[in-house]
């Protein structure tokens, strides 16, 4: 595996509480997953300021050097991330599943992927071995449970809360390491422009009523796997009787009005 082109895409994160600046948790864990892949040789990209001070957060998790494409605040980072992946050779690509600032839509590894058109990996938990162009691949799912997977390289794969606690950062490292300026073409994001700015809120959960009069009964029933007895398994359909089945269950569910 240490022969692999493996990068990790990693942004600055918030703390929850001051809102300070710190490194982002699940690019944290998608650095130390490939650290443990490919160790030192382990390429790591962020698309912003070089400047920023943040960065040497990862750095002090034992890399040696960090690459930086250069963006201005409103670029659109897409174009510039798929480029430098091409032109690199990368066979592996980790990132997080969701950013801490900024958007945070969680789409830049679906939309990374299909820019590539390379297959993704979502909730990634541990990669097991990699062998003939395909890596055997463990999948995290709700509650506990865990998928085997076989995906060809190359691919990209996000993690979130899932994969290995990352490292501390330790301080010396951060300071020796390198902060390398790559100067990139900027494309303006026209939806980052247009967009009003909110903070994120929560989304409320719906309370499952549990009947149970014994603890044991409530605890068994609060972990139960779902059983799904009235979703319906759709295939082999074109994409828009597809769309047209989703946006009547978003109907249903009051998501769209």
């Amino acid at each position: 595996m240490a022969e692999l082109n493996i990068v990790a895409l990693v942004s600055i994160g918030a703390h929850p509480a001051s809102g300070r600046p710190r490194r982002a948790e699940q690019d944290a864990r998608a650095v130390e997953l490939g650290l443990k892949l490919a160790g030192e040789k382990l390429n790591v990209v962020h698309a912003g300021d070089p400047h920023e001070e943040t960065l040497r957060a990862y750095l002090g998790m034992g890399l040696p050097a960090l690459t930086v494409l250069e963006q201005k605040q409103g670029a659109d980072a897409l174009p510039a991330l798929s480029d430098h992946l091409k032109l690199a050779g990368t066979q592996l690509v980790l990132t997080g599943s969701q950013a801490e600032t900024g958007e945070g839509s969680g789409l830049l590894p679906y939309l990374l992927a299909e820019r590539l058109g390379w297959p993704l990996i979502v909730g990634l938990a541990e990669v097991e071995s990699i062998d003939n162009g395909s890596a055997h691949v463990l999948q995290a799912l709700p509650r506990g449970q865990r998928r085997r997977l076989k995906v060809r390289l190359p691919f990209v794969a996000s993690v979130d809360q899932a994969a290995p606690a990352a490292r501390q950062s330790a301080f010396g490292p951060s300071r020796r390491g390198k902060l390398e300026a790559d100067a990139v073409e900027l494309v303006d994001d026209p939806l980052y422009a247009n967009a009003q700015w909110q903070p994120a809120k929560p989304r409320p959960k719906r309370l499952k009523v549990i009947k149970a009069k014994t603890g044991a009964d409530r605890m068994k029933a609060a972990t139960a796997k779902a059983s799904g007895g009235g979703g319906q398994v759709l295939s082999g359909l074109t994409p828009e009787a597809g769309a047209e089945a989703i946006f009547k269950l978003l109907l249903e569910e009051g998501v769209v009005r």
